[in-house]
């Protein structure tokens, strides 16, 4: 904690679609500082939500946070892991690679018995020196993916729960179609959690051979708004799976456009 590198970032955020209760509501990590994933680290100029903000807003948004090239991230939020691993593929996508979620997030720092505070560190930071390298390599488009429905070079996988992949209830987003993108197989992002933590890496490989997901091909992962399609991305990683994008747009976008949808 005394590592003048060290930068610890609260990515909680006030709502969420998957229905998640926070268990510890204004308590923080001490010197946390807020990752606003909504009003900053989103593109504001999309119709979509939580989309990558531009190279540019990003900089300055981390900048602004005392973030350097040379900063360790640590970041959490309060509903276990949700809101954390976004951040984390945020800065893999701007070239910043020393990053790491706290697993479990801050119900497992207060079970360790660790402190907390009310209030995050709003102090006025030094402002950092970071500067991005945007790497496309692991976003992909809705035309990208609408591609790859015919070519095959990618596996699509859809983290959101098995009902709305089956089209059987409503989207929770208004003027969304139901249903899943064809060819995409489904894994809730829920199947690679336990408790709010990640599961160990031989129990994530289950939960993917469960759901059919036994190729060697890269990974494209997708959800609704591109939220918790990273928790899976991270879950692969842990997994030893190295190859894996994220469909940026995802079901918001794809379920409001003229794309094809399957139902089961």
């Amino acid at each position: 904690m005394q590592d003048p590198d060290l930068v610890i970032l609260d990515a909680s955020q006030s709502d969420n679609v998957s229905g998640l209760t926070p268990q510890f509501e204004g308590k923080y990590i001490p010197n946390a500082r807020f990752f606003d994933l909504k009003k900053v680290f989103s593109d504001q100029e999309s119709h979509l939500p939580n989309t990558i903000p531009s190279v540019q807003a990003f900089e300055e948004g981390v900048r602004n946070l005392g973030v350097s090239n040379h900063s360790k991230i640590v970041v959490y939020d309060n509903l276990g892991v949700y809101f954390s691993p976004r951040v984390r593929f945020l800065f893999k996508v701007m070239g910043h690679h020393n990053v790491a979620v706290l697993d479990g997030g801050l119900s497992a720092w207060i079970a360790a018995g660790y402190e907390t505070t009310l209030q995050l560190d709003s102090e006025a930071f030094e402002e950092g020196e970071f500067k991005a390298t945007f790497l496309k390599e692991l976003v992909v488009s809705a035309k990208d993916v609408f591609h790859n429905i015919n070519s095959q070079q990618d596996l699509v996988i859809d983290v959101r729960s098995s009902k709305r992949f089956e089209g059987s209830i409503p989207e929770p987003r208004q003027g969304i179609r139901s249903g899943h993108i064809p060819k995409s197989l489904n894994l809730p992002f829920k199947e690679v959690l336990h408790e709010g933590r990640y599961k160990l890496p031989e129990d994530i490989q289950k939960a993917f051979k469960q759901a059919g997901i036994v190729s060697d091909q890269p990974y494209v992962f997708t959800c609704g708004s591109g939220l918790t399609a990273c928790i899976v991305m991270l879950a692969s990683e842990i997994a030893n799976k190295n190859r894996v994008k994220v469909y940026d747009g995802s079901w918001t976008e794809w379920g409001q456009s003229e794309y094809p949808i399957e139902k089961d």
